[in-house]
């Protein structure tokens, strides 16, 4: 890389690190070609992203940020998963590391807050924001549903008698 290609990879991390969430540290021990496009996808699909970079450079652009925490996990074959949604990354991170042992969580932050693996691990468990807004959709809904079934059940139980009566007389 030259020294352009080095201020733009600088101001590209910078940015991310100023619009995201949550940051998770892993390290890749020599993942296949398959596994970090199977990774890669699966943080698209959740809304995240993930990034390999080179850890000088990643220094340089924590600087400024929530995330300077992060600097002394960077150490060795780091890659950067990052998501707007504070669970996404997460998620997808440890799910992944789950399924091979050939990629470890280091740790992660959330903003100031630096995160190790049982936090980073913690934060996964957590549901998602779309989850959460559809908990609250539920909750919303729910009252105003039962409030209408409660208003039928009186109309339902009066059709109901005439029914019976007007069997009786048919009778």
């Amino acid at each position: 890389m030259d020294r352009s290609q080095k201020t733009a990879a600088v101001a590209e991390l910078n940015d991310t690190f100023s619009k995201v969430g949550v940051v998770v540290v892993t390290r890749n021990l020599g993942m296949t070609v398959a596994q970090s496009t199977d990774l890669r996808n699966r943080m698209r699909d959740a809304g995240a992203s993930y990034k390999v970079s080179k850890n000088k450079l990643a220094r340089i652009a924590l600087d400024g940020t929530d995330y300077g925490s992060l600097s002394d996990m960077l150490t060795g074959p780091v890659g950067l998963a990052s998501s707007t949604d504070p669970v996404a990354a997460a998620k997808v991170a440890v799910d992944f590391a789950k399924t091979t042992d050939k990629f470890e969580i280091v740790g992660g932050a959330m903003g100031a807050t630096a995160l190790d693996l049982a936090g980073v691990q913690a934060l996964a468990t957590l549901p998602s924001l779309d989850e959460l807004r559809a908990k609250i959709v539920g909750l919303i809904v729910a009252p105003a549903t039962k409030i209408a079934t409660i208003a039928q059940a009186p109309a339902a139980q009066i059709a109901r008698v005439l029914a019976a009566h007007a069997e009786k007389e048919a009778a």
